[in-house]
């Protein structure tokens, strides 16, 4: 049990929870009232949702050995165009489509950068971390957009029973998870993320894939910038999405996702993402500053990660008696 790639981090999640309940003995309770179901758990869920989706996407671009930088960014750009859409008199549901046509052909550029002319995908996507921020204060010039939609409202504030967001990124997630483990997707990806080389001497089109994984991670992003704006009923170009990269990073490396690629978890995913969200809460609700929050983070990604290395499975798991052989499957696999 203790060599699984999700114990420690399901450990430090129950850590987490536990630890909530004692400072604040209400914190597991939940009630619903007038149709709508509250409570500690289900902020923490709902607070996550805009990480979890966003890691979503990063989880699959990692697989094929890439990362993505400039999700923050796209999430910026996506409220800023939906807001200021909203605000010129344009209708609710034409601005969300127009907000996510321009994340779509952000992850093409992102993919295009990548793929075809082979720039190292840090590089590649630093460029539109820079330069998409800059480039939602130019659609905002500069200030903040307010808007009063009821209909934009309920994407990142409205419920059905449970929050709406929580809906969208579990959805998001369970899709993706029958897309990749229910198909020859995930294979595909895998392939691209252990050995482009040997993938394209297969067959299997390393480009179209690496391609499609950026766009689906703006496609990611630019919903969670939705959720992100309607939650205030405002876009805020300078903080909307700001450092949701690397906890989206951070929620698929707890995950157990390989940043060497060939090798992603879903569920590991989403484990990773509670642990970022329910640290945060706890960060706040046994008053420590605000801005130890980023120190707090870095501690749990470190014992995690140290935790989940070859040499601690080998520490900390079940040991073989000394002078006994390996098995016979073992020794047939080796061969």
């Amino acid at each position: 049990m203790i060599r699984h790639h999700l114990f420690w981090p399901v450990a430090a999640l129950v850590l987490l929870i536990v630890l909530n309940a004692v400072v604040n003995p209400a914190f597991l309770e939940l009630r619903l009232q007038d149709g709508r179901l509250y409570g500690g758990v289900v902020d923490i869920l709902r607070n996550g949702a805009p990480t979890l989706l966003i890691a979503v996407g990063m989880t699959l671009v990692i697989a094929t050995r890439g990362i993505d930088l400039s999700v923050g960014a796209v999430a910026a750009i996506s409220g800023a165009v939906a807001c200021t859409w909203i605000a010129g008199g344009g209708h609710a549901f034409t601005a969300m489509v127009l907000a996510l046509a321009v994340c779509v052909l952000l992850g093409l550029w992102n993919g295009f950068l990548v793929s075809v002319l082979g720039i190292q995908p840090i590089i590649a996507t630093l460029v539109l971390m820079t330069a998409g921020r800059g480039g939602a204060m130019l659609i905002t010039e500069g200030q903040i957009i307010t808007v009063n939609d009821p209909l934009y409202r309920q994407i990142g504030a409205g419920f059905l029973v449970l929050p709406i967001a929580i809906l969208i990124s579990l959805g998001v997630l369970l899709l993706v998870g029958a897309l990749t483990r229910g198909t020859a997707l995930g294979m595909l990806v895998e392939a691209v993320g252990t050995n482009p080389r040997a993938g394209r001497l297969a067959g299997v089109g390393s480009r179209t894939i690496v391609w499609t994984v950026y766009v689906f991670a703006g496609l990611c992003a630019g919903v969670a910038g939705l959720m992100i704006s309607s939650n205030v009923s405002a876009a805020d170009a300078n903080n909307a999405g700001l450092w949701i990269e690397m906890d989206a990073i951070l929620a698929v490396v707890i995950g157990g996702t390989s940043l060497a690629g060939g090798r992603y978890s879903l569920t590991g995913t989403l484990v990773g993402a509670l642990v970022i969200q329910t640290l945060t809460t706890t960060v706040y609700n046994v008053g420590i500053a605000p801005n130890a929050i980023l120190v707090f983070k870095a501690l749990v990604v470190i014992a995690v990660c140290l935790l989940q290395s070859p040499r601690s499975a080998r520490l900390f798991g079940p040991r073989r008696p000394a002078g006994s052989a390996p098995s016979r499957s073992k020794e047939v696999t080796a061969a």
